[in-house]
């Protein structure tokens, strides 16, 4: 896979798997553009891209339950660059438990907003340069909560409506950006071991039938959907769960 020449975007991009993809789309060539909700993590993920591969690398601090922070991340990526070619809708609040009661309101609130609100408002704020690529693809990092009467996830209601929402979002979104050539490209991971691209451990990391998902694997399946030629329009990606 070569991505030389080409922008890619990658929110939720301080830690996990936003921070892998960072670093293998700076090693395949590409000019990066993270966020975070955290400036120190954002800048902090640039530099170790740019140390990695020297690969051009911006960073810029965006809350996802935010729209004003959103509205501002896509205008400081439209004052360094014409188009984006590669949006990876990864960052998401992520909360946890079973029962309704163990959040408070605001923490609700704010998963709702950054998995479901934030990646409408980013892929309308950034639409103006995707359609700018001569062939844009658009990648969300959904979830296997999102499928229907999927219950093993231990996650907090709240995170199961946000990717609901956002799955449903995504559906619709390539329906209709279809006729523009531009890909939706959706993935439902259950919960998957993340790596370290910097590690040694990385490219040994066991990935026979009996082991857990892992990240490198998930990144495999973005890289090979967007590396397709472009009649081929790859919807989703569903993984089978681990028995138990």
């Amino acid at each position: 896979m070569d991505l030389t020449g080409r922008t890619v975007v990658v929110t939720g991009a301080g830690r996990g798997f936003g921070r892998a993809a960072a670093l293998q789309a700076g090693r395949l060539g590409a000019r990066v553009f993270v966020s975070a909700r955290s400036p120190a993590a954002a800048q902090g993920v640039a530099d170790e891209v740019a140390t990695d591969c020297g690969a051009k690398t911006e960073a810029f601090a965006c809350d996802l339950s935010d729209p004003a922070s959103i509205r501002a991340f896509a205008e400081g990526v439209t004052a360094h660059t014409d188009r984006v070619d590669v949006l990876i809708n990864n960052g998401a609040r992520y909360l946890e438990g079973p029962d309704l009661w163990d959040a408070d309101d605001d923490a609700i609130a704010d998963t709702i907003a950054s998995g479901a609100t934030g990646t409408l408002l980013t892929v309308k704020h950034f639409l103006p340069l995707l359609r700018a690529s001569a062939g844009a693809d658009v990648v969300n990092l959904v979830s296997s909560a999102a499928e229907a009467r999927n219950h093993r996830s231990q996650a907090h209601a709240a995170f199961y409506a946000a990717k609901a929402a956002q799955a449903g979002f995504a559906d619709i979104l390539s329906h209709r950006l279809r006729p523009e050539g531009i890909r939706v490209i959706s993935l439902y991971p259950p919960d998957f071991m993340d790596g370290d691209p910097l590690h040694p451990t990385w490219d040994q990391t066991s990935r026979t039938a009996g082991d857990p998902l892992t990240a490198q694997s998930v990144l495999d399946c973005v890289l090979f959907a967007i590396g397709q030629p472009r009649d081929c329009f790859i919807r989703s990606f569903h993984f089978e769960q681990m028995q138990g």
